[in-house]
């Protein structure tokens, strides 16, 4: 699909996951070779959901696979200048984890930008990086403050919702979708993170990785207007960069047809009102 830059400051990044049944079964119930992988997937969450008291059968990272990998390209002026996702059509958990660690590495260590994949994402890129055996030294071989791993080290690995809470001092209820909606950006559509499993399953494969797209492109206005707030980009210029990465999205939405609900929903931010009160305005936002 489409390719991104030989050079780009950062990445922003964004995956989607399903779980491995097969290792489930292997780790949890090695004497039981007849569970079929569905069967000890389900099964873990039912314990899951009891160990709970029903509140998350979420099951741990390490039992999950990438399926689709979204990443965005950002100059060092914060512009977006290129989309891709890894290994589309055929969304193999092997290739993705390999483009994404061997890409990271041939463009230099550029600084990835999540929304908890400090989390999520990264431990699950790791875990599959281990299970596939795929090098990457500039991720895995320095050690101490000045590692890309090391927590607070923001040069290399910027996750937007440790910044937004000062680390977890406090919570951040709504994640991304509200940070997406106070920027008048779509937010969750119609696909949600929990129905990407069983959408894996019925075989709509393409649907999940575009999701992934656009939640990439969520993070990217969320890192934007947080490069703002840092002092890296000027208010006035802050338009001008949606404006451009609208254009992008633009001529990538052939390529990937989620793009077209997404620039549907899209609204500029105005700010607000001087003479309102100062609360969200009513949807659909004014895009005039």
């Amino acid at each position: 699909m489409s390719v991104l830059p030989a050079s780009v400051a950062g990445l922003v990044l964004d995956i989607e996951t399903v779980v491995d049944g097969r290792l489930i079964q292997k780790v949890k119930w090695p004497s039981e070779p007849e569970l079929t992988p569905e069967s000890a997937r389900e099964r873990l969450r039912e314990l899951l959901l009891e160990e709970s008291q029903g509140k998350s059968d979420f099951v741990p990272h390490v039992f999950h696979v990438p399926v689709s990998v979204a990443l965005a390209g950002v100059d060092d002026r914060f512009r977006l200048v290129g989309l891709a996702t890894l290994d589309r059509p055929q969304f193999r958990p092997h290739v993705i984890a390999r483009h994404f660690w061997e890409g990271w590495e041939k463009r230099r260590q550029p600084q990835l930008v999540t929304f908890n994949g400090r989390g999520f994402d990264l431990p699950v890129l790791e875990l599959s990086a281990f299970r596939y055996g795929i090098a990457s030294p500039g991720w895995f071989g320095i050690e101490g403050p000045g590692s890309a791993r090391a927590r607070y080290n923001q040069r290399k690995h910027l996750d937007l919702m440790e910044f937004l809470t000062s680390f977890g001092s406090v919570r951040l209820n709504g994640g991304l979708h509200l940070l997406a909606t106070l920027l008048h950006k779509p937010g969750k559509m119609d696909t949600k993170g929990s129905m990407v499993q069983d959408l894996w399953d019925a075989g709509e494969r393409l649907r999940i990785d575009d999701y992934c797209l656009c939640d990439v492109l969520d993070t990217y206005f969320v890192h934007l207007r947080t490069a703002l707030l840092r002092g890296l980009v000027r208010p006035e210029d802050e338009n001008g960069l949606v404006e451009s990465a609208h254009a992008l999205i633009e001529a990538h939405a052939q390529a990937y047809p989620g793009l077209v609900e997404y620039l549907e929903k899209f609204r500029y931010w105005q700010g607000p009102d001087p003479d309102g009160d100062g609360f969200l305005p009513a949807f659909p936002f004014d895009n005039s």
